[in-house]
């Protein structure tokens, strides 16, 4: 009898086995009954073939009439007729002579395929096919076949689905009886059946109902473990002894809200408190701030820095990209005043230095900023990966904060807090709102606040899309627009998916250093490019008008003096990748045309357009596409031009990618444990298992008293899902 962890070799055989773990990575049983069937085929009625259908999956019984081997279009191709009594059907192998040995006129068999036409004739291509010896019971081959429901798995040309269905019973059939790590009253609470049930249910179901079940029981016990893991995650965190940085008497925090020139919305009061609170914790805070463009968090993140400060310790604020750090370092500075130039001839009675660290500072003037880190003598630090580099070291490191965290690779966010002498409290911010249940799959470990209104005076952002197969004369119309908002003295953003269109086809390793320096390339077709849209409208369409360009490619300082230029009004429409995608905040701009907008994902456009309407002048977003009317395309862009809702957008945009694409690939499945779970398919599935999880975490925080369960989660911690999570 065999076991979980029995090796495949021993159950399906060398060469199987071989194939299984070549193919999928598979090496013992439990590997391969995680498998899971895509879907099933009814197959208790075999198909008369008089009846068949072009796409049909279908089973046939029947009768070899005649054999043919001959060459087409430089391949062998062997025809095989066969009738069941009543029409004939051809079954066609490319390069496989071979079976002719098998497939002789008056053999009866059963064959499986999906069914194709090719000149007006209907025929099944490299069918799989189970030959029935004579004088074998045709009905009893035709049940151990076509069994009622036949699962169908992910498969490759050398593991057909039936192929696998054959080891999946070999492996039913040779396991002994399972213990179960689902507590009994929890299986009982929801009516699943065991494991053992489970896996023979889901992989030979007796009916579709059994199959269902037994496939929730799956699901519900990789969310479970997932949520048992991220509970004693947020545990550990509880059990860490940090300072509290509450201070005393807030200095800077009073006169910092003192000077702010409006109020904190409702949203934010909140927050802020939930801060606070966690700051006065003898544990590190762990809280992600989620909100809207513009929904203040910044102004939450600075509150938070400052309390800190005022309590004698120092934090840093980690960005993705120089221009954000750069924007983030002119805000602070222009919200903080005097309050920001301790050290300095400008200084009042109170304050604390500020200042920006990047990788394109000169080494003295890194070291200069080193030593003032080291010192004490800085309070709060805005910086890029620069920040985590050997020669950083802090006084006394009280916070981080993070921006844009899903820009940053897990050990870049690590080093950073790894820098402190002890556990500093955690901030997480970011701007593309997050579904709930993502929420709690990948960030479960973390208190999470959501900002939702706008601060007063914002106005909304009306967006439309240009269709130009469509209305090609809608874009004529969009420039002149553009120049109507340059001459009531507003300004305009123009964003373009590329820097430049290659001259050349591009290789897979040309496209991947192209997306690390921020450039959109999904493939080699041309498209929208910074250098080569702005002259063109300098000496066309918006002739007159000062335009400049900001992409990856330049220089920090021509960045820099770029974005102060717009920042000043000395630019008109400035022409740009994705780089304005976060934090560039300039009140005067109120229009984005975005260019081959159906290349980027709805929470980057919702994203870009919260670069307009950021003062009291209504904002205007274009979205300019060449995609089809009735396209997948254009329904996300008509869905984005209906509302501002960004929490609605981002559960769109993750029905509509592939969740890897937005979890990760730790998180959407490989060989990891999450197989079968969906997060938003699957929101009440994972709302029970919360709930599941809490209960027994209450009980015994270290599951101790279920040793089955506890096997399982400590499983799950060292699978590569867990390892990214364990450092989020």
């Amino acid at each position: 009898m065999a076991s979980l962890v029995t090796r495949l070799q021993n159950i399906v055989g060398d060469r199987t086995a071989d194939v299984l773990e070549k193919s999928f990575g598979m090496t013992t049983v439990n590997e391969l009954l995680r498998h899971y069937p895509r879907r099933y085929v009814v197959r208790g009625e075999l198909t008369d073939i008089s009846t068949l259908l072009a796409d049909d999956e279908v089973t046939i019984l029947a009768e070899i009439e005649a054999v043919k081997l001959r060459r087409a279009n430089g391949k062998n191709l062997l025809e095989v007729i066969v009738t069941d009594g009543s029409a004939n059907l051809s079954l066609t192998f490319f390069n496989q002579a071979w079976r002719e040995k098998d497939l002789k006129a008056g053999r009866v068999g059963m064959f499986a395929g999906k069914v194709g036409v090719f000149k007006g004739k209907r025929q099944l291509s490299h069918p799989d096919y189970q030959l029935i010896p004579d004088g074998d019971d045709v009905d009893a081959a035709v049940a151990e076949f076509a069994g009622k429901f036949l699962p169908v798995y992910p498969a490759t040309a050398k593991l057909p689905s039936w192929k696998i269905m054959q080891c999946m019973k070999l492996a039913l059939d040779s396991l002994d009886e399972l213990a179960d790590y689902l507590p009994e009253d929890v299986a009982k609470e929801f009516n699943y059946p065991n494991l053992m049930k489970a896996f023979s249910d889901i992989h030979q179901p007796p009916d579709l109902d059994s199959a269902a079940n037994a496939r929730e029981r799956l699901t519900f016990d990789e969310a479970l473990l997932l949520q048992l893991l991220l509970g004693q995650r947020r545990n550990e965190i509880v059990k860490l002894v940090t300072k509290s940085r509450t201070p005393n008497t807030p200095v800077l925090v009073a006169a910092f809200e003192a000077k702010l020139p409006f109020k904190y919305t409702a949203g934010q009061i909140e927050v802020n408190a939930q801060i606070e609170k966690d700051l006065s914790n003898k544990y590190p805070m762990h809280r992600l701030l989620q909100g809207e463009v513009g929904s203040g968090k910044t102004v939450v993140a600075l509150r938070a820095m400052l309390s800190v400060v005022d309590s004698s310790g120092q934090a840093a604020l980690l960005a993705p990209t120089e221009v954000l750090a750069q924007q983030h370092f002119r805000t602070i500075k222009k919200l903080l005043g005097e309050l920001a130039q301790a050290g300095t001839l400008q200084a009042g009675s109170i304050g604390t230095e500020v200042e920006l660290l990047t990788g394109s500072l000169s080494t003295a003037e890194k070291k200069e900023i080193h030593a003032k880190l080291a010192s004490g003598q800085t309070g709060i630090v805005i910086g890029t990966h620069a920040l985590i580099s050997d020669g950083v070291t802090f006084a006394d490191l009280g916070l981080v904060v993070v921006d844009e965290q899903h820009r940053f690779g897990v050990e870049q966010r690590d080093a950073l807090r790894m820098k402190a002498k002890q556990p500093p409290h955690l901030l997480v911010m970011t701007a593309t709102p997050i579904p709930r249940t993502v929420a709690m799959t990948v960030f479960g470990d973390l208190d999470i606040s959501t900002l939702k209104e706008l601060p007063s005076g914002r106005v909304a952002i009306t967006t439309h899309v240009i269709p130009v197969l469509e209305k090609p004369h809608f874009l004529n119309r969009a420039w002149a627009r553009v120049k109507e908002e340059v001459a009531k003295g507003h300004q305009v953003y123009i964003v373009a998916p590329r820097i430049v269109n290659p001259n050349k086809k591009l290789t897979e390793r040309e496209i991947i250093a192209a997306q690390l320096l921020g450039e959109e390339y999904l493939d080699n077709e041309q498209m929208s490019a910074v250098e080569e849209l702005a002259p063109e409208l300098a000496s066309g369409e918006l002739s007159g008008l000062k335009i400049a360009t900001l992409h990856g490619r330049q220089s920090s300082d021509l960045k820099e003096q770029t974005m102060v230029a717009f920042a000043k009004g000395e630019i008109d429409v400035l022409v740009a990748t994705t780089v304005i995608e976060v934090g560039v905040d300039v009140a005067n701009a109120s229009m984005m045309v975005i260019m081959d907008a159906d290349r980027f994902g709805i929470s980057q456009l919702h994203q870009l357009r919260g670069r307009v309407g950021r003062g009291s002048v209504a904002g205007l977003c274009l979205l300019v596409t060449s995609a089809q009317e009735d396209s997948q395309s254009m329904q996300r862009l008509n869905a984005l031009a209906q509302t501002l809702d960004g929490f609605e957008l981002a559960r769109l945009d993750l029905e509509q990618r592939k969740e890897g694409d937005v979890l990760g690939r730790s998180q959407s499945g490989g060989r990891s444990h999450l197989r079968l779970l969906r997060v938003l398919r699957d929101e009440n599935l994972i709302d029970s298992a919360r709930g599941v999880a809490l209960k027994i975490l209450g009980v015994d925080p270290e599951i101790n008293h279920l040793p089955e369960l506890k096997s399982e989660v400590d499983k799950l911690k060292s699978d590569e899902a867990a390892r990214f999570m364990d450092k989020s």
